[in-house]
């Protein structure tokens, strides 16, 4: 096998870790992923450290934590000093060139506030040539779509409205209105075999980033019907949205009155305006068999991409990694939508194949050790024999995926979220916070999982006890020691990740960089 010459990282979006058969999902079955899963590195327990998109997004293609980069909400702006994974694989002469979208925002500092780079939060990150535009407004598919005779929806979004319903089945059970091999991840595909062949033996980049399994929960035919309603397994939840919210003031504000605005917000169903929390259990069952099929039309697509590389003769060549920028609830904790502290909103997928030779004995290893989204970065420039830049928080996966065992690595996931609202004040008002006072952190371990607020009361989950995270023990005095012991941990954790550019030089006689040994024991 030949050395590392090209670099694909692809992104299913909202893909929550327990959606794949080789995952042991009891109905879902993923034959083509689990088939490259065998020939690769599948890390079993992988997590986003934050969420929703944009924040996650950001996370992964600069390796930094939350409360580092800052970047806390879809259209909060990446402060331009961060550098990422394009701009660093830029130095070793690669274009990285974007399929899809990033959702990073730009600094606005020093730019005219008119320029129509801030049209939309939507910004390509620095460093990404992007060659498929795929925004809110689908401009390059809706052209293909016209082209094929489409007619298109006023409101863009709208193209995901259901097909005529079907009798007998619930609402989200109607097929999307173009054919599957005219959807989004058709076309996605498409465009990027295109500038596959287009390269001609040249090396390349490319960060391929599929909408799909992201609601609204619509799929085109036959993904639409691949799975019946009635085998879904349920959601994993208390037993009614009361008792679910009893448990911790924000979560009662999201399942309450804030859930229908929050949930439709982020396009559940097209045309259905609904309540999760008032949704009928059929109507939930089968949005969760909807979005199973969502994830077989990727992962088709998917393949389309492997067979080429294959057929290029390139495959073996090339450096591939699949992951998510966070997961979906779909329906557990009575919630939708990736939001809050629970583990679905976070655990993710990732798969990773190193083409080299010396990954061979590797090939079909499952990983459980605690892997985070921030260690992709690292693991793509260690790869490329490219220093890893000192802001990185992650740690690099190089020797999982040959075989070895790197020492003093991770035993807990780390992960944030900021659930302020600075333009509707929603939660601000509701819970009586300022909006900087409107943030979590969770740290998770095989045996705990521990919440913290900012400013409202922090929560406790014995998983050992209570896997589903239905029982808080924060105040219990039997877990006095554990939530002390939960407490430090975290509080090491983020004193540990704080800012670190600046802090390994030393001025004296010159500028002197000292050695970074963050890495020295792995």
């Amino acid at each position: 096998m030949a050395a590392i010459k090209n670099v694909l990282l692809v992104t299913f979006d909202q893909w929550r870790w327990d959606c794949l058969s080789a995952m042991g999902h009891p109905l879902l079955q993923t034959p083509k992923l689990d088939a490259f899963a065998r020939d690769a590195v599948l890390f079993r327990n992988h997590w986003s450290v934050t969420c929703p998109c944009g924040p996650g997004r950001t996370a992964l293609l600069t390796g930094t934590y939350l409360h580092k980069n800052r970047a806390l909400r879809n259209g909060t702006p990446l402060d331009r000093r961060f550098t990422n994974v394009a701009l660093e694989t830029r130095k070793l002469n690669y274009d990285p060139v974007l399929f899809g979208y990033t959702d990073i925002s730009p600094d606005p500092r020093g730019a005219n506030p008119r320029d129509p780079i801030f049209n939309s939060y939507e910004g390509v990150l620095p460093g990404m040539t992007r060659i498929c535009r795929l925004d809110d407004d689908f401009g390059t598919w809706f052209a293909d779509l016209t082209a094929k005779g489409y007619a298109l929806p006023d409101h863009p979004w709208d193209i995901f409205r259901p097909s005529a319903q079907v009798p007998g089945k619930r609402y989200s059970f109607a097929p999307a209105p173009f054919k599957a091999e005219d959807s989004n991840a058709a076309f996605l595909t498409n465009r990027l075999i295109d500038y596959l062949d287009a390269r001609q033996g040249q090396s390349w980049f490319a960060h391929v980033t599929y909408i799909s399994p992201h609601p609204p929960f619509v799929s085109p035919e036959p993904y639409n019907a691949r799975y019946d309603a009635a085998d879904v397994p349920p959601p994993v939840r208390a037993k009614t949205p009361e008792a679910e919210g009893a448990a911790h003031p924000w979560l009662n504000y999201r399942i309450g009155s804030h859930g229908k605005g929050a949930n439709q917000g982020s396009g559940l169903v097209i045309g259905q305006d609904i309540n999760p929390a008032e949704m009928d259990d059929s109507e939930i069952a089968q949005i969760r068999a909807t979005y199973y099929g969502m994830i077989n039309e990727v992962e088709d697509n998917f393949q389309r991409i492997l067979d080429h590389l294959k057929a290029q003769g390139v495959y073996d060549e090339t450096l591939i990694i699949l992951t998510s920028d966070h997961g979906e609830q779909l329906g557990d904790h009575w919630l939708f939508s990736k939001t809050g502290f629970f583990d679905e909103s976070y655990r993710i997928p990732l798969i990773i194949r190193d083409p080299r030779a010396e990954a061979d004995a590797a090939r079909g290893r499952t990983i459980d050790a605690f892997t985070e989204s921030v260690d992709i970065m690292p693991t793509i420039l260690e790869l490329l024999g490219a220093p890893i830049p000192r802001q990185v928080d992650g740690f690099p996966l190089t020797k999982w995926l040959t075989g070895g065992t790197p020492g003093a690595w991770r035993d807990a996931a780390h992960f944030e979220y900021d659930f302020g609202d600075p333009t509707a004040r929603s939660a601000e008002t509701a819970l009586g916070l300022r909006t900087d006072e409107c943030g979590l952190a969770v740290l998770r371990t095989d045996r705990y999982k521990y919440v913290h607020f900012t400013a409202l009361p922090p929560l406790l989950y014995d998983l050992r006890e209570d896997p589903a995270q239905l029982i808080d023990r924060a105040g219990d005095p039997a877990y006095r020691e554990a939530l002390l012991e939960m407490t430090q941990r975290m509080l090491t954790w983020r004193m540990r990740t704080e800012e670190r550019d600046l802090t390994y030089c030393h001025i004296g006689n010159g500028v002197y960089e000292l050695p970074d040994d963050r890495y020295r024991d792995l």
